[in-house]
Parts: structure tokens; sequence; C-alpha cells
């Protein structure tokens, strides 16, 4: 079929595939947005206009807190308590980060013999192949989320069990990625190697070396900066890091401080971006 036509034949498929499921959700009643959505969104959007971080300045430092008859029941230094909860946010942004990055070193590390494995070029057995292929293809299937669910009912709560979430859904991304940057290496170069009585896979550790290793560090590089985005959730299931100030600023409604987070993960993830994309330039050309 002329790719023109397959272009065409795939936007309708998808087109009809969008119909179905806006057609589902319209016939069970689930396009609603609720309640009063739009006065929701200006009171949650107004209190969040406030990131909690100004009370350092500008916090009441004699903030009272009364019953519904009136009784004192305690005053709060809003400066000193808002001291305290970034200290605390700099310790999970660090926490976060420690998990990523050893999460992500591990994946790596276990994901680069499954990458030669499963490359088609590197002539592997046929069933050994196709082994590694589908257990890499599990592994990237499930959600860190989930993962971090069965490890924490595994080895329970804390940091660990972010790292261990993270490397076993980053196993799967790492050793596609590995094989797909192999299998775009040029034929020829294999052919030479097997000209000279080497296997494939000796021609790409001794002969080439010097070319994987910079793709490879750029694979790296992409998913570890993935894994920095991702792990700021995993304390939402008791795995330590920004979730947990996430949880508990959006369970007690307190979206000053949930701002203030969210602008910590987004100076985060900007950074480490930024970081990444120079590293990945200087090593790729």
């Amino acid at each position: 079929m002329h790719p023109g036509r397959r272009l065409n034949a795939y936007l309708w498929i998808y087109g009809a595939l969008l119909a179905i499921v806006l057609a589902q959700f319209a016939a069970s009643d689930d396009l609603t947005l609720g309640r009063r959505p739009w006065e929701n969104l200006q009171r949650t959007a107004a209190e969040m206009s406030r990131p909690s971080f100004l009370n350092i300045w500008y916090g009441n430092e004699q903030l009272e807190f009364r019953a519904d008859d009136g009784r004192l029941l305690r005053v709060e230094n809003q400066r000193a308590s808002e001291q305290r909860f970034l200290l605390a946010l700099a310790e999970a942004v660090w926490t976060t980060f420690k998990i990523a990055t050893l999460g992500s070193f591990l994946a790596a590390v276990l994901a680069l013999p499954c990458g030669l494995v499963a490359a088609k070029n590197m002539q592997a057995p046929l069933w050994v192949a196709r082994a590694v292929r589908f257990i890499l293809d599990v592994a990237r299937s499930i959600h860190t989320l989930v993962f971090g669910l069965i490890i924490v009912g595994i080895i329970g709560l804390g940091p660990m069990a972010g790292v261990l979430a993270i490397a076993a859904h980053s196993f799967g991304s790492y050793g596609k990625l590995y094989a797909e940057s192999i299998e775009a290496v040029d034929a020829e170069l294999i052919q030479s190697g097997l000209a000279l009585g080497l296997t494939p896979m000796q021609t790409l550790v001794f002969g080439l070396g010097r070319t994987m290793v910079p793709r490879w560090l750029s694979v790296h590089l992409y998913i570890w900066e993935f894994n920095v985005r991702d792990s700021t959730v995993l304390g939402l299931i008791g795995a330590g890091g920004l979730g947990l100030l996430v949880s508990e600023a959006v369970s007690l409604y307190q979206w000053g401080r949930l701002a203030t987070i969210l602008l910590a993960i987004v100076a985060l993830v900007a950074a480490f971006d930024g970081l990444s994309r120079k590293i990945r330039h200087d090593i790729t050309g």
C-alpha cells in the first residue's frame, strides 16, 4: 500500500477509535465536570497563587487558631513554621533525586545484557531473544506506581521501595532502547567483524565500543531524566520523597504549600533537564 494511503487509513482508524471512546463516555455520563467546576477552579487557583514560601517574609508571627465557639486553641508563628517546612521540602527533593538516581543506575546495569541479547542483529538464539524481549515488554508495560505498590507490600515503606520500583519499570525501557540503538548499527560494520572471525557480540563490544558508549549514555540520561519526574509521585504510596508532601498538602487542603511543592518539582525537573540536554549534546555531538 502507498505510504499516503496507509497514513490515511491509520488516521481513519484513529478517528473511529476516538468516536467510540467519546460515545461510550457520553453514554455513561462520564463527560461531566462535577458541580460548580468554575467556582472550585477559581477558589483553588486563588489559594495556590500565594505559595506558602512567602510566609518566610510575610507570615503572621502570632497566627491564632480558634474553635467554633471562639476559644483560643493555639498561636502559631507562620514564619518559623514555614522555615521548618522548607527544610523538610529540601530533604524530600534530595530523597526524590536519590531514588531516581539509584533506581536508574540499577536498571541500566541490569538491562544492558538484555538489550544485547534482544537486538536482532546480535543473532542470539531465537528462543532466548524472544524470551528476553517478552520480559522487557512486561517490565515496560507495568507502571512504576504499580511496581511501587507491590514492592511496598513486600519490603515495607521507605525510599528503597521507590528505588526498586523505578528500577523494575525502567529495566524494560532501558533494554528496549539499548536494543534499538544496537539494531541501528550499520550492517556492513557487523559483516566486517564476521569476516574477521568475530561474532556480532564481539564486533559490537570490541570493535564498536567507542561508538556505542555515547549512545548508551544518551539513553541513560534520557531515562534518568524521566525517572526524576516519575519519582516525585512515589511518595504517594509510601516510597518517600516529594510525593509524601504532595499527599499531605492535598489531604489537608493546604493549597499554598502545594504550590510551593509544585514549584520545587518544576525547578528540580527543569534543572536536571537542562543539565541532561547539555551532557547529551556534548557526548553525541
